[in-house]
């Protein structure tokens, strides 16, 4: 084993792709490795949902001894025919690059270039090496690796020149013009540029679902997240308002448009993505990289506040929670209040594929607070690894998961893995008797699950091995309690809390996004 270099097992290959796809989130780049075919199509729901986020995930998976390529030999782990290219095919259409590496003399090489293109292109990478190759002293690997190089990407001049003029032009002409973030920032490293925008444009910043931990939530612009109907209050009014809106790495799809309900119109729009920059219905320019426009536009804005203004103007504070009586069964809106009141800089939170999108999107996030959730994969379970993955590259932050009951039933066993790497996530385990995003798409009984005894499960997978702490929590003061419990003297140990809540308690947003999903999905047939 290389040094630096740790190995993480995990109790099956789908949570090891979940685990190098949330270690991808906090490190840039992450790894899994898996065995020939049965472990390969194993993690393939997990490095589709790396492709569909953009996450540069390594897989590197065992392959058939180097003689029994090219020979009619039926081998084990595969499907009982001579044909060893079943694992590729199905590679081919979730990872930008795959190699196979079955000869030393060129196995350099290809390694290099898999994981170079990984690393450029921001999605997944296949690798399969022939299981009787490693560790075979050759010319090629006999010294230190040199220090790898990728060659900056650089902006068509002109190209740029013309985007930022016609940009320049389109936005100082407009009345209130706002800022909206997506998760491309990620995928174009733009951070640093769309706050250096934001600071000079005076423009109102918003932010896509998606997009959440990408943009400044604490930066005195930022108005909240815009999700169409369900967006935060006054945020979704302001930004359909405005007569020009620049959109940051945008990711438009059923989801995102709450059943493609947006009202948003083309001709108000800038659409900047990592290397394209779109002007209303004007231009489309390609090779304009998404830093080198925002950084270069910074300097060519009119100071805009008006839509600020507006902002201010209309915004009236959430209001007062209601009074509560004694040991009245927790609501999940208080839920939320309370993990609100102990997020900080050193903490990253992970939201479940659920009900979970939505509270966990009104939470507002400190400075240096990270954020993650699988909104265009949206794969139920993809949190429990992702978690795992995370915190094991993100050792400064404490993460704080919120993962529903149904969505744990799908991934629980890597809990035993956190356990052994001694991480201190907390985990909020929220039962409420199933899958309840799906019940507000489409409901049937097959939205209902079994119910466990979730404390006692993770007690069991404890085993006294490793810090561990569980509590079942049915009201705000047993809440309070368990989280004075997890931040104090358990601060050190994964604490499990199982939250019970009402099948019925959902967030407002969650009612009315599944009613807009549920008429887009059930859209009639246009007639033929």
């Amino acid at each position: 084993m290389s040094q630096g270099l740790n190995l993480i097992g995990c109790c099956n290959e789908l949570n090891a792709g979940y685990a190098a796809d949330g270690y991808a989130r906090a490190k840039g780049v992450g790894a899994c490795v898996v065995t020939f075919t049965v472990g390969g199509l194993s993690v393939l729901n997990a490095i589709a949902g790396a492709y569909s986020e953009n996450l540069p995930v390594i897989c590197i998976a065992g392959g058939p001894n180097s003689n029994d390529y090219g020979t009619n030999r039926i081998l084990h782990h595969t499907i009982g025919l001579p044909d060893f290219s079943q694992e590729l095919r199905c590679f081919q259409t979730i990872t930008c690059i795959q190699v196979v590496v079955n000869n030393l003399d060129d196995a350099h090489e290809q390694i290099d270039t898999a994981i170079s293109t990984a690393l450029k292109e921001s999605k997944p990478a296949y690798i399969s090496i022939s299981c009787n190759l490693p560790g075979i002293p050759h010319p090629t690997f006999a010294r230190d690796p040199v220090p790898f190089f990728l060659a900056p990407k650089v902006s068509n001049h002109l190209g740029l020149e013309a985007a930022v003029e016609a940009t320049a032009e389109f936005l100082n002409k407009a009345v209130k013009p706002v800022i909206v973030g997506g998760p491309n920032i990620r995928v174009a490293k733009a951070q640093k540029a769309f706050v250096e925008l934001a600071d000079a444009s005076g423009y109102p910043i918003a932010v896509m679902p998606s997009g959440k931990g990408l943009v400044p939530e604490h930066h005195p612009h930022f108005i909240g997240t815009y999700w169409g109907a369900v967006s935060t209050g006054f945020c979704g009014e302001i930004v359909e308002s405005a007569d020009a809106y620049v959109f940051v790495g945008p990711i438009f799809n059923d989801y995102s448009s709450v059943g493609y309900s947006l009202l948003i119109k083309k001709e108000k729009a800038i659409i900047v993505q990592p290397n394209r920059v779109t002007i209303g219905n004007g231009p489309s320019l390609g090779w304009v990289f998404m830093t080198d426009f925002l950084s270069a536009l910074a300097k060519k804005l009119k100071k805009n506040s008006t839509a600020l203004e507006n902002y201010r103007r209309i915004f009236v504070p959430p209001g007062i929670p209601l009074k509560r009586v004694q040991d009245e069964p927790l609501r999940v809106n208080v839920l939320f209040k309370h993990i609100q009141d102990i997020l900080g800089g050193d903490s990253a939170v992970i939201s479940e594929t659920g009900d979970s999108w939505f509270n966990c999107q009104k939470l507002r996030l400190p400075e240096s607070c990270g954020y993650e959730f699988q909104m265009q994969y949206g794969s139920i379970g993809w949190s429990v690894g992702a978690t795992l993955g995370y915190a094991q590259a993100a050792r400064d932050k404490r993460v704080i998961a919120c993962i529903g009951d149904g969505s744990f039933q799908v991934t629980a066993q890597d809990i035993s893995t956190m356990i052994r790497c001694g991480q201190r996530t907390i985990i909020f385990l929220i039962n409420n008797g199933g899958y309840t995003i799906e019940v507000e798409i489409h409901d049937g009984p097959y939205n209902v699950i079994k119910n466990w005894d979730y404390t006692g499960l993770v007690n069991a997978i404890h085993n006294g091995e490793g810090k561990c702490w569980t509590a079942k929590v049915r009201t705000e003061d047993e809440l309070t309690a368990a989280i004075a419990t997890a931040t104090g003297e358990q601060k050190d140990s994964l604490c499990f809390i199982e939250v019970f809540v009402h099948k019925d308690d959902t967030s407002k947003e969650l009612l009315e996004w599944g009613s807009r999903v549920s008429a887009a999905n059930g859209r009639p047939p246009n007639p033929q």
